[in-house]
């Protein structure tokens, strides 16, 4: 499987290779533009797809042949759609993963400890959910995520141990600060896109018909269109055949620290 680290060996190998070869046999200029782009369209596609792997090895669904699945929230705790989904959870015995920004913790604390006591695992997914994010520092992204272990830790009293990356983006600063805190980092199997979504119907299908063994789904709890669809979205998937279990249970690991 190709990966950063040996993208990078074939980059080097073939520029080195194309250097010395211009030395006796001229290269054209757009020669060397092209193994510029097609290095850089490996870097675009390995930072932006979490499932690629490219970067950092990402658990995006557990290997399995049992009919059971995660569903995941990103982006809360907010008290605007956030209650009614766990109502949802609660009314359907389903305990989910929130992935928690933690700088929505300060001011959303209460909610933070419902999430826990009704039973749901919570992981970080940074302090700051900054539209720069992927551009900080390693040293800046190590403290981002320490700030939200601190802000779940004093609300909880545990820390999380996974981490989902904002906009599931991945690079080599965020690969350092992932493991200097020993985080196990989590994709998804399926994105739901329900932040742009409007058609509960169209996002309920698109849903339930990607469905598979092991499959970690991704939504928001700040989504309204999830709200909606969630009730019918629970029943279905157990029409189907399948068990919605939480996502350290599905995955077998150890949520906190």
């Amino acid at each position: 499987m190709l990966n950063f680290n040996t993208i990078n060996i074939i980059f080097i190998t073939l520029l080195i290779g194309m250097i010395g070869y211009h030395f006796f046999y001229s290269i054209p200029v757009y020669a060397f533009i092209i193994l510029l782009l097609v290095y850089s369209s490996f870097l675009f596609y390995g930072s932006y797809n979490v499932r690629s792997n490219f970067y950092l090895k990402t658990i995006s669904a557990a290997s399995t042949t049992r009919k059971a699945i995660a569903i995941s929230f990103d982006d809360g705790p907010m008290p605007l759609y956030t209650p009614q989904i766990l109502q949802v959870l609660k009314a359907h015995d389903v305990e989910a993963a929130f992935f928690c920004i933690g700088k929505r913790i300060q001011e959303n604390g209460a909610l933070l400890k419902q999430v826990y006591d009704e039973g749901h695992v919570i992981g970080n997914h940074s302090y700051s959910h900054d539209l720069w994010f992927d551009l900080f520092s390693a040293q800046k992204m190590n403290r981002d995520l320490q700030l939200m272990n601190e802000a779940m830790q004093q609300v909880t009293g545990v820390k999380p141990r996974f981490f989902r990356p904002p906009y599931g983006v991945t690079n080599p600063n965020l690969k350092k600060a992932i493991e200097k805190n020993n985080f196990i980092p989590i994709g998804w199997t399926v994105r739901s896109m329900d932040t742009v979504a409007k058609d509960v119907r169209k996002l309920l299908a698109k849903v339930t018909g990607s469905l598979k063994p092991g499959a970690i789904i991704l939504f928001h709890d700040t989504s309204k269109v999830t709200l909606d669809m969630l009730p019918v979205f629970i029943q279905q998937v157990r029409q189907k055949g399948y068990e919605i279990v939480r996502l350290d249970k599905l995955l077998n690991l150890e949520p906190y620290a």
